[in-house]
């Protein structure tokens, strides 16, 4: 099992736990005397390696409650009622809340744990790819609030992130890619030629897929072929999650609270946030993942406005995503997008902090004011 540590100077302050299989889970537990489970219903349902979870928790009698979780439930009223259920359940201040789910699951799970009691310790079974390279890990918790996204939250370091993508197996195919496009944020931000193994193995996966529908109509993609084209590549997909992993807590051991270096990891968000948010009150579906991946092709092409990264550096981003099935059509135009921006919590005296890459693996912030932007674009 492969062990990496998120430091506050020297002293580790959160683990994070690779492992294949979810046998050693059990083993990450024993220390503690107190687990309270909280795991997203449909996980519960449709996750083989969530059912052995629930198997092993049974028989050590540990409490549990299911939520359902979407972005219209991550909010307030969510978080207190797991505040409630863990008061019912008599949860004491040595309790560890286990949250086990995606991003929204370990946001809502760890924000609950941050305010209950004045704050209780928490860990992540993170079990989509997006929450095991990015929301799961960092300690960053939060609802979303007045139509925005994660506006209300806390930063709380979990004890420890268990990551097992074998829980990928029962992953729909665009809750993957959706992933897939947080992993390769991380690594336009710290590359170490990851990211030209990360595009390798999408596409070879994505051309797998299509193989696998017999080259139909894309209309017409059979998403039934995914779990088998997925669940004999997991192996390879290890070692980049686990990378993706260390990116992510190298960063935050070097800035925990978002003072300088880590917002990079914010690389796409500030467009992505904006359009999840157009998409939430036009109710169109768009998740995180994709938006973040449109995100970044502005990015790029704002990078290259400001002639900060070489011509034709925007259009090569967009072709790798667009290889990997990870663009969308984005409805809405920048004007639109506008407003939202200037409502980013990362928008401080009129500016926001964008995020700008000038390189695989070179990525800097640069304040800007919304409307200059927008006339850029």
């Amino acid at each position: 099992m492969e062990q990496i540590n998120v430091y506050s100077a020297e002293e580790v302050i959160s683990k994070i736990y690779v492992e294949d299989g979810m046998e050693m889970l059990e083993a990450c537990l024993k220390p503690y005397e107190h687990v309270f489970v909280v795991m997203d219903a449909n996980v519960a349902m449709s996750c083989p390696a969530a059912y052995e979870m629930s198997q092993m928790m049974n028989r050590h009698g540990v409490p549990g409650m299911l939520v359902d979780v979407s972005e219209e439930t991550k909010c307030m009223e969510t978080v207190m009622e797991i505040c409630a259920w863990l008061l019912e359940n008599g949860a004491d201040r040595d309790a560890l809340v286990l949250g086990v789910g995606g991003g929204i699951t370990t946001d809502m799970v760890g924000f609950a744990a941050s305010i209950y009691k004045r704050g209780v310790r928490f860990a992540n079974v993170p079990t989509t790819l997006l929450a095991q390279v990015d929301a799961a890990i960092g300690g960053k918790t939060g609802v979303n609030f007045g139509g925005y996204k994660n506006m209300l939250g806390t930063i709380c370091q979990p004890e420890f992130t268990y990551i097992c993508p074998q829980v990928l197996e029962s992953l729909p195919m665009e809750a993957f890619q959706a992933g897939a496009a947080e992993m390769l944020k991380t690594f336009i931000i710290e590359d170490s030629g990851n990211y030209a193994s990360a595009i390798a193995l999408l596409k070879s996966l994505t051309d797998d897929f299509i193989a696998a529908c017999e080259g139909a109509a894309i209309l017409s993609y059979n998403e039934g072929h995914w779990p088998e084209v997925l669940s004999g590549r997991l192996h390879e997909m290890t070692p980049l999650i686990a990378a993706a992993a260390r990116v992510k807590a190298g960063v935050v051991s070097r800035d925990q609270f978002e003072t300088g270096e880590r917002r990079k990891l914010n690389l796409g968000h500030t467009f992505g946030h904006a359009i999840e948010s157009l998409a939430h009150k036009h109710h169109n579906d768009i998740d995180h993942g994709h938006a973040v991946a449109l995100g970044m092709v502005y990015a790029a092409q704002l990078a290259e406005k400001l002639e900060m990264t070489e011509p034709g550096f925007a259009a090569g981003i967009e072709h790798d995503l667009d290889s990997c099935l990870l663009l969308i059509i984005n409805p809405y135009s920048i004007q639109d997008m506008a407003e939202a921006m200037t409502k980013d919590k990362k928008a401080e005296g009129g500016k926001v902090h964008f995020i700008l890459p000038r390189a695989i693996g070179d990525v800097v912030v640069h304040d800007m004011t919304v409307e200059e932007v927008v006339a850029l674009l």
